[in-house]
């Protein structure tokens, strides 16, 4: 049931040239918080190192820094990853030695709740799919959209009814949808999405079942879990068989996922570790901080 990741590791050849470049684009950028000097900008970040947690990056939540500055950044970091892209941005990702974890699709606000959104939704994910498989990345992500007063009978049957449309494609290119479980409390832009109709992990899980394969799966976003359920770690270890990525971010706020919060992540990376997971784990928190050291105390965190 788990699908191999296939974007490069940690351990992609980068020359001495490149990362040159990289130093200097972030300095450039102001993006070393100060380091006087490249040893004292080295010092200030931490490369994963133990390989049990392949660790990704969302670019959204790193604004106004570029897509070229993070790329470089995660190569300095040891994440092989930059995720929730277009296709047409796979080419700089690869000039990184990077992957792409979960390619982005049609976007949340419409999905397989509702039929009349189905054709639109399908088109996007077939296009998403053909570019990922071409590429060689493991995932597309997908959504339910809106409840729109629509009843959990009815949104059920139509969320299985729509990805089993989609099922079959996914499974003939080997890449995995990945349906995201949003939480539905929090009324804060791109920190919650009230009336969302897959807000429920478990509910979530079971419409995968229902649709019943291999390539369609959830993506356990930790933080939207943590807000709607909490009881993390049991609910990694009860829905494992059907996860197909997982992000995180702190809680309350969508910020680190340090001790500012109220997740310890450590031992849910070691929960998803012992599940026998080989997939990814995006960081997808915003930044209060230096978004460097903040991404390397995620990625050191999650480094277990």
């Amino acid at each position: 049931m788990k699908s191999t990741p296939t974007a490069p590791g940690p351990e992609s050849k980068i020359s001495r040239r490149d990362l040159l470049r990289g130093a200097a684009a972030l300095a450039a950028a102001g993006l070393t918080a100060g380091a006087a000097t490249g040893r004292a900008a080295e010092a200030e970040v931490y490369r994963a190192k133990n390989g049990r947690v392949l660790q990704s990056v969302v670019p959204w939540c790193f604004r106004p820094m570029t897509l070229e500055e993070l790329c470089t950044v995660a190569v300095r970091l040891g994440i092989p990853s930059v995720e929730l892209t277009t296709p047409h941005n796979f080419p700089l990702l690869k000039k990184h030695g990077l992957g792409c974890a979960l390619t982005s699709s049609h976007g949340f606000a419409k999905g397989f709740a509702h039929v009349e959104e189905h054709a639109e939704c399908l088109k996007v994910l077939r296009e998403r799919i053909d570019a990922t498989a071409a590429a060689e990345f493991p995932a597309v992500i997908t959504f339910s959209g809106f409840r729109r007063g629509i009843s959990d009978e009815a949104g059920t049957k139509n969320m299985v009814e729509g990805l089993k449309k989609i099922a079959g494609y996914a499974e003939e290119k080997k890449v995995t949808v990945c349906l995201e479980m949003l939480n539905s409390k929090v009324n804060e832009e791109m920190k919650g999405h009230p009336d969302y109709f897959c807000d429920d992990i478990d509910h979530s899980v079971e419409i995968c079942r229902l649709v019943g394969s291999e390539r369609v799966k959830v993506l356990f976003d930790i933080y939207h879990v943590q807000i709607m359920h909490g009881d993390v770690i049991r609910r990694v270890q009860q829905h494992k068989d059907w996860i197909g990525h997982y992000h995180t971010a702190g809680v309350p706020g969508r910020n680190e996922i340090d001790g500012t919060q109220e997740i310890n992540y450590r031992p849910i990376m070691q929960a998803i570790v012992a599940t026998g997971y080989r997939g990814y784990v995006g960081q997808e928190f915003i930044p209060l901080r230096d978004k460097v050291p903040s991404l390397s105390e995620a990625v050191r965190i999650c480094d277990v």
